[in-house]
């Protein structure tokens, strides 16, 4: 017996994945399904569903700092304490700056979350679909490459894909914003339906909606339905809201064809120069910090768009000398994230007589109006969209003595308030990219990743315009003490990181092909956030769940067909 060759086959599986997240969990859940042995590689610890949520049911009071971080931790921590969902509740489901330092050419906060499910566990849900408005703007403007895709080929996808996750929300009729296959809606407040009534009324161009939510307002199969609790970030015990732990990964663990593996560092992708295919993929151990080789017909990496670009520039052989799948050179490149600077609310002297019940999880949605038939003239190409979300704050109860006076001023309501955030599209820049360090490592022994990205010219005239289209919608509405500022935040705190192995249609310009494989390595596939080619304005997730299902298809029709 070949000791060697029982050990290879004993760690050889039909199907690698790696990355837990949400586009990792669709593609283990995809590739289980249709029958293949499956490896998932998660980094991270393990997090198992209900069990592992230590925060999800905790009062205020049962946290001993009452949600607040201690100023050690913020102090310690000031890329992860900047994102909006960092608390003493979640703080377990975030990466730590220490633990995992990178190299910041220029500003950029990169919100990471290490463990299975990855940040499908902490994200915000907002799910809409693109349109060829964003499919078609590279060709018709020319600021980069046409993408290989049009919304036709992926229109059933989301379909697919919408009607596992479960989306609350309204079939709107907007031609630039698809509609989907949705559960209820969740209602708007009476402030939201005012602003709503004020906007539609002024501008025949502009829209309030509900947002397309990815919380179940309805039961579906064994998960919610959602609580309107609004802790979605702690876990949801009731699976209110999808997550690669309470859908993606216990469908595929159903099937008996998933293996996963927690504590397990991508560090190269293995080539086989013969084949001119990837075999597998070398792993670290995080805990014993032994090296493993796992084996495979095809790879799916998935492990979010900076570690899974990488995972592929730390990849070289002889015939990818500069990074896996780089024959185009533009490995890294092309970095984006929205733009999220712009921040504005106002206060309503009115509805004195109503207040809100539950907690809803979601807001509400003015989309992309924006250079829709062409260029506005407001120099500037592309468009933005606005989340809001109305809320009556409760009175100031800072200098209430103890006892009865303390209690009846904290039941009493105040004002009402709206906040809106603008969410700006970024251009695809060659000079946005990401490369290894030469000589700083991270604790694993790996290159640290460089990243130099910023903002440009055409993002800050967008972002001028949001400011000042937010603010006259506010005042047309009758809000007081408006606010309308640029809060600076640098690019990563969208928390969209998207592009840096962008599709295409040709292998000089590109790095995937329109099925997300790489030109120059048939059998890998990515279908994380660094496949995008552009990054339009809507919420990219569940384009990236939709691609991931498509190209798990087409993978297996490969397959069939001995192609791969």
């Amino acid at each position: 017996m070949n000791i060697q060759n029982t050990q290879k086959a004993s760690r050889t599986y039909d199907a690698i994945v790696v990355g837990s997240g949400i586009s990792g969990g669709w593609a283990a859940k995809e590739l289980t399904e249709k029958g293949l042995k499956t490896l998932v590689l998660e980094r991270g610890r393990n997090v198992r569903h209900i069990s592992d949520y230590p925060t999800a049911t905790k009062a205020p009071w049962e946290l001993p700092h009452r949600g607040r971080l201690p100023d050690e931790m913020m102090k310690n921590n000031p890329i992860a304490a900047s994102c909006y969902a960092f608390d003493e509740s979640t703080e377990h489901f975030f990466v730590k700056d220490a633990e995992q330092p990178y190299v910041q050419q220029k500003p950029f906060s990169w919100i990471r979350g290490y463990q299975v499910g990855g940040k499908s566990l902490i994200w915000g849900r907002w799910t809409q679909r693109w349109s060829n408005l964003d499919f078609e703007a590279n060709l018709k403007d020319g600021l980069a490459i046409d993408w290989p895709i049009r919304y036709e080929d992926l229109a059933p996808w989301y379909s697919y894909v919408e009607r596992f996750v479960g989306i609350s929300g309204n079939k709107d009729g907007i031609p630039h914003l698809p509609d989907g296959e949705f559960l209820a809606p969740m209602g708007m407040n009476c402030l939201e339906t005012h602003f709503r009534k004020s906007i539609e009324s002024k501008w025949t161009d502009r829209r309030l909606i509900i947002s397309r939510t990815a919380n179940l307002s309805q039961k579906v199969e064994d998960r919610g339905p959602c609580m309107y609790r609004d802790k979605c970030a702690r876990g949801c015990p009731f699976g209110g809201y999808f997550s690669s732990n309470s859908a993606t990964l216990p469908a595929a663990a159903k099937t008996g064809n998933l293996t996963l593996r927690p504590h397990a560092l991508a560090t190269e992708i293995l080539y086989n120069e013969k084949s001119g295919k990837a075999e597998g993929v070398r792993i670290l151990d995080t805990e014993t910090l032994e090296q493993e080789e796992f084996y495979a017909k095809i790879l799916f990496l998935n492990a979010g768009t900076l570690n899974t670009t990488a995972l592929m520039l730390n990849s070289t052989s002889s015939r990818f000398p500069e990074g896996f799948g780089n024959d185009s050179g533009v490995l890294g490149h092309y970095l984006m994230d929205h733009n999220y600077r712009a921040s504005l609310g106002g206060e309503y002297d009115g509805f004195q007589d109503k207040i809100t019940f539950g907690k809803r999880p979601t807001g509400v949605y003015i989309p992309r109006f924006r250079n829709l038939q062409g260029n506005d003239g407001k120099g500037f190409a592309r468009g933005y969209a606005f989340a809001a979300g109305g809320n009556r704050r409760m009175a100031d109860y800072s200098e209430q003595s103890l006892g009865y006076e303390l209690k009846a001023a904290m039941s009493r309501p105040s004002t009402w308030d709206l906040w809106m955030t603008g969410m700006g599209e970024c251009l695809p820049y060659y000079e946005n990219k990401v490369t290894l360090s030469k000589d700083r490592k991270d604790p694993f022994g790996m290159p640290q990743l460089e990243i130099d990205c910023e903002f440009k010219e055409n993002e800050l005239r967008m972002l001028d315009d949001i400011l000042e289209t937010g603010r006259e919608m506010l005042e047309e509405a009758g809000f007081i003490n408006i606010y309308a500022q640029d809060t600076q935040k640098p690019p990563g705190l969208g928390i969209h990181e998207m592009g840096t192995a962008r599709m295409g249609r040709n292998p000089q310009t590109s790095i995937l092909n329109g099925h997300n494989q790489v030109w120059g390595a048939p059998n890998v596939f990515v279908t994380d956030g660094s496949c995008m080619t552009s990054s339009a304005c809507q919420n990219p997730s569940l384009t990236y769940m939709a691609l991931t299902a498509r190209a798990v298809d087409y993978a297996i029709d490969e397959i069939k067909k001995g192609n791969l």
